[in-house]
């Protein structure tokens, strides 16, 4: 039997005794060694589900989705009765479910709604070791649940050996000079794991992306069988690899042209499969199209999986047996001293480099290929800086206070932010109206916003709809913001794509253009071809369909009144700036943007209709850090007294 082979099966009734007789127990143990979907099915045997639900929490929607499928095949259920899942918009459970896999971000909504958790028996907090936001606020909520439910046992799983951080925090022994009344206990799981022999480059490198795309050419020439990683920052340049790789396997590899070894990592000489596929794998993705990189390829053909961050930790992919490792990883980072947050690009830390050689070793010994040298590992952090310390803490303020947690300053945070974090983010939602003067959550605006399964300043677009009589037109916008990228430019055919994408543009921005690019998929009766002829992203939009009736729910339980505007662009732009009012920039004679409050200099983005355009006042939700501060979904402020009307404690420093 396969799962009886998985290195964390010897450790089963070890595990299971522990659960039993500690509070929190904290499972360390290599990605791939079993944790994430044999831990809840050995507490469903053992009758854990029997007592209430077996929650298993992640950072990333995508290893939810794939672990749910994965637990459920491997039990002989479908897929939402016993084992079920729950991410953003889209819940796979039922009355039946006794396994519920759900990204951290859904626990945390559903403590939201049932502060003490009271329908689940165990919690199992997956990927600790990344720290992402939801999972580190989780982590302070269930200590306070377990203060008030003995009962409850909550299980940490980490991938790296940060686990010393997690028992203390969870330990209310009384006397910690007496072990024996600890209340958490920390396991290790022997991992079978293979050698990797890392290979740096002798000197660094300018472009990254083709030279992984050249040492995957020569991985795939001159080594012997075995898959390919390929770790890339984002969706863009994974997309690039992959197209990069897949077209010239067609035409070249062949020939001889990849067969001198202009790159200098020296690798061996043996034979090789006859063919190579690329197929990408990173948040977003359906299903379907995230099922190629774990499907295997037939006989002769080597599979290269090109990744975000994500394949570091969160899903693991049989057959890899080389890595390529870019070094880099792109995060959000707020700095709220310009109050902005955006995405950027930093070098990895050592245990995430580690996480990503790692991958090579699991069945056979591997290689991992790092596309910098030994001297810049040597300047790398030795930990990720927890999200929670570079985040914008809007959302989760709000959040806390709707579950009764008025003093925030006083949450238990395991890694605490700034108090300049915590002072703008509580400033911005007394702006929005969703605190009052006391810092109290306004009602019923203020647990409206909390419910919403969106950004605060989103939210309060929605709801401020309907004052506008625009409520129609922002939930289509919403929607297309939630699931971005709805065109589409194949490197093939460019200008023909920019030629269909000009006829949707608007010169009120791009909010208004996304609006006529969402109407007419409607209109045209959400038909593909129609969508291939338009170069318009069809799954993005078919989704955005089904994101706008999810949010169409919530305002009308709000009682909020739905109704159009009818081509009233001033009123659906005075919507969007009650929501987005603190990200309003002015233009400047040299062409550049600054933002109203914080004077910072930024600029229209070239993917935005109005890159080029400048028009004098705009409202932007998306920020993007390169060489420069790029800003992304811009809409025009025709007069800037809309500001002042909407946000007149934010800008009343305005004469």
């Amino acid at each position: 039997m396969l799962r009886k082979r998985l290195p964390i099966f010897a450790s089963r009734n070890q595990l299971l005794f522990l659960v039993e007789n500690f509070q929190t127990a904290v499972v360390v143990g290599a990605t791939g060694s079993g944790k994430t979907t044999q831990l809840p099915q050995y507490l469903f045997e053992e009758k854990w589900g029997t007592q209430g639900i077996i929650a298993c929490s992640q950072p990333r929607r995508i290893a939810v989705t794939s672990v749910a499928a994965r637990v459920a095949e491997e039990m002989k259920v479908p897929l939402g009765r016993e084992v079920g899942y729950a991410v953003r918009f889209d819940d796979v459970s039922s009355d039946a479910t006794k396994i519920k896999f759900m990204t951290d971000g859904i626990l945390f909504r559903e403590a939201l709604l049932d502060p003490l958790l009271s329908k689940y028996s165990v919690v199992m907090i997956d990927e600790a070791h990344e720290r992402s936001l939801y999972t580190d606020i989780m982590l302070g909520i269930l200590k306070k649940i377990m203060k008030k439910r003995a009962e409850l046992r909550v299980i940490i799983s980490s991938a790296t050996l940060d686990a010393q951080v997690f028992k203390e925090f969870f330990n209310f022994n009384p006397t910690p000079s007496d072990t024996s009344k600890d209340t958490s206990i920390i396991v290790s799981i022997e991992g079978r794991t293979f050698p990797v022999d890392i290979q740096f480059l002798k000197t660094p490198c300018s472009d990254y992306v083709n030279e992984a795309v050249e040492v995957a050419l020569q991985i795939h020439k001159h080594e012997s069988e075995g898959d390919i990683l390929i770790f890339m920052t984002g969706k863009e340049e994974v997309d690039v690899v992959v197209s990069t790789l897949n077209d010239l396997a067609k035409r070249f590899l062949s020939s001889d042209l990849f067969s001198n070894n202009t790159h200098n990592l020296e690798p061996s000489t043996k034979t090789s499969a006859r063919s190579l596929r690329a197929v990408p794998i990173y948040g977003g993705l359906t299903i379907e199209e995230q099922s190629q990189a774990f499907d295997a390829m037939p006989d002769g053909i080597r599979k290269v999986v090109v990744s975000t961050n994500i394949a570091e930790a969160s899903v693991t992919i049989d057959g890899i047996v080389y890595v390529i490792d870019c070094g880099l990883v792109k995060i959000k980072a707020y700095n709220p001293t310009t109050a902005m947050e955006s995405l950027i690009v930093v070098p990895l830390s050592k245990a995430a480099a580690l996480q990503r050689a790692g991958r090579a070793g699991r069945t056979r010994p591997g290689k991992c290929f790092r596309l910098y040298t030994e001297k810049s590992y040597g300047e790398f952090r030795d930990n990720s800086i927890p999200e929670m310390q570079r985040s914008n803490l809007v959302s989760v303020i709000l959040q806390l206070k709707a579950m009764g947690i008025d003093n925030v300053l006083r949450f238990d945070f395991l890694s605490p932010p700034s108090a300049e974090s915590m002072a703008k983010a509580l400033e911005l939602l007394y702006s929005l109206k969703a605190l009052d003067d006391y810092g109290r959550l306004t009602m019923p605006f203020g647990l409206q916003l909390a419910e919403f399964p969106v950004d605060p300043s989103l939210g309060a677009m929605l709801l401020n709809s309907h004052g506008f009589k625009c409520a129609e037109e922002t939930l289509s916008i919403a929607a297309v913001l939630t699931v971005q990228n709805v065109f589409i430019s194949p490197s093939n055919a460019r200008l023909d794509a920019e030629e269909e994408r000009r006829k949707f543009c608007v010169e009120e921005g791009d909010h208004i253009t996304y609006l006529n690019v969402y109407n007419a998929f409607i209109k045209n009766k959400q038909s593909q071809q129609w969508c291939q002829r338009r170069f318009v992203n069809y799954k993005a939009l078919l989704r955005a369909v089904a994101i706008r009736k999810q949010l169409e729910k919530y305002m009308k339980k709000f009682e909020v009144d739905i109704r159009s505007c009818r081509g009233d662009t001033v009123a659906v732009r005075k919507a969007i700036v009650s929501g987005y009012f603190a990200q309003a920039a002015k233009l400047q004679p040299d062409g550049s943007y600054v933002t109203l409050r914080e004077r910072t200099v930024c600029y229209i983005h070239p993917t935005s209709v109005l890159f080029n355009r400048s028009p004098g006042y705009v409202v932007f939700n998306e920020v993007l850090q390169t060489d420069r501060t790029w800003i992304r979904d811009v809409s025009v402020i025709d007069d800037p007294k809309w500001l002042t009307e909407v946000a007149s404690h934010f800008y009343e420093f305005k004469k």
